[in-house]
């Protein structure tokens, strides 16, 4: 019985778009015994955001010839479950896809999308003169005032979604009368999928939900002088969204029969400012749970969201959780770095900081993989070796 379990990343990793990497199937064919069965506890934990979890289970179901449940994906939303304070708050949510169906999954009751705002205050919308309006709703005074806003992933018309959002967190949420004074703090924003970039099927990597956030944060920044707040950044590197896989493996583990605590975590990724640097965070973060106890362990949190998610905006149940994890769960995460993606040695520049905002400075080293190999089934094999696994 393994007494490790794996983290994977997806694009860059198993895919790049919806090609699979060569690599991928060979390794899962090591995973997994003469029944189709994994052998390792498995879960794949992705800043993807807007898809749920059925499926892009299913879709890797279909990519790698191997059975892949909906309890083995943790999407960049998964841990939003844990943020009970805000899912009977009126949310404006943005992104693509079925994100009103996955609010409502995670426990968001009370939704409106930046379509729905927009058709209720056309005036907000201008960029594009095709859709531009000039005639109100008369349905302004009907719609319910915003009381925080979910980012889910990138939205397809980025003008629209920059200049909606930045309206609801000028206007207080009701963005039918201009405030007197831009209020500050702004209404709760919780966040999703920090990626800057992303490796598709393209030669160059495109960009991610981070790329959008960089424009809001600015915008934010320039129009009103001041810095846009996170109630939470949800998604790698964030601690959260490891410790909330970490749930997951577990979970796993005893589904598989094991049951023995899974000790050891093996993440494998093809990003250095996600992947990488987020499983170094978490392996901190082990190393201090095993140390002291669970709210010395929050303290030592790397990221202000990470500490603030911990401690105050978990619910009581999930904070008891965590807290017996320090006890019975990992204690430690390994980054495995792969050359099937973003990373790319030949073009990396130190000077190029693509770390979100809210995780600067980096800590020296926090960046470095403890492995780097070429591929996943390298990355496997690598594993395999150092556990004495076969």
């Amino acid at each position: 019985m393994a007494h490790f379990g794996l983290l994977l990343d997806i694009d860059g990793v198993i895919v790049r778009g919806r090609k699979v990497i060569s690599h991928a199937v060979k390794a899962f064919q090591k995973l997994v015994d003469s029944k189709g069965r994994f052998r390792v506890p498995t879960i794949f934990v992705t800043n993807a955001g807007n898809s749920r979890r059925q499926d892009k289970a299913d879709q890797l179901s279909k990519w790698l010839g191997v059975h892949i449940t909906e309890q083995q994906v943790v999407m960049s939303h998964s841990p939003l479950r844990m943020f009970q304070q805000f899912h009977d708050k009126h949310c404006l949510i943005s992104g693509q896809g079925p994100i009103v169906d996955i609010a409502h999954g995670l426990g968001f009751r009370k939704v409106s999308t930046i379509d729905h705002l927009r058709s209720h205050f056309p005036l907000l919308d201008a960029v594009d003169h095709k859709r531009r309006q000039t005639e109100p709703s008369p349905y302004e005074r009907y719609f319910p005032r915003v009381e925080a806003v979910v980012l889910f992933g990138e939205p397809v018309r980025w003008e629209t979604s920059l200049q909606l959002i930045i309206d609801v967190l000028m206007t207080n949420g009701l963005p039918c009368t201009a405030a007197p004074s831009i209020p500050y703090p702004h209404l709760p924003i919780l966040a999703c999928n920090m990626d800057l970039q992303w490796m598709a099927e393209a030669c160059l990597p495109r960009f991610g939900h981070g790329a959008f956030l960089v424009c809001l944060e600015n915008l934010y920044k320039k129009v009103t002088g001041r810095d846009m707040i996170y109630t939470a950044l949800i998604g790698k590197p964030s601690e959260i969204t490891y410790l909330h896989a970490e749930s997951c493996v577990q979970e796993e583990a005893h589904r598989l029969g094991i049951t023995h605590p899974v000790r050891r975590l093996f993440a494998i990724g093809d990003n250095i400012n996600t992947d990488i640097y987020g499983a170094n965070l978490y392996n901190r973060y082990l190393e201090r749970r095993r140390k002291d106890d669970f709210p010395k362990a929050i303290l030592a949190a790397g990221s202000n969201t990470a500490r603030q998610a911990l401690n105050s905006t978990m619910s009581k149940d999930s904070q008891s959780t965590v807290g017996m994890m320090s006890n019975c769960g990992a204690v430690s995460c390994t980054s495995v770095l792969v050359h099937t993606g973003v990373y790319n040695e030949d073009l990396h520049d130190d000077a190029c900081e693509h770390t979100p905002r809210d995780f600067l400075p980096v800590e020296v080293g926090l960046k470095e993989p403890v492995y780097r190999v070429d591929n996943i089934h390298s990355a496997i094999e690598l594993i395999f070796e150092q556990e004495g696994f076969s």
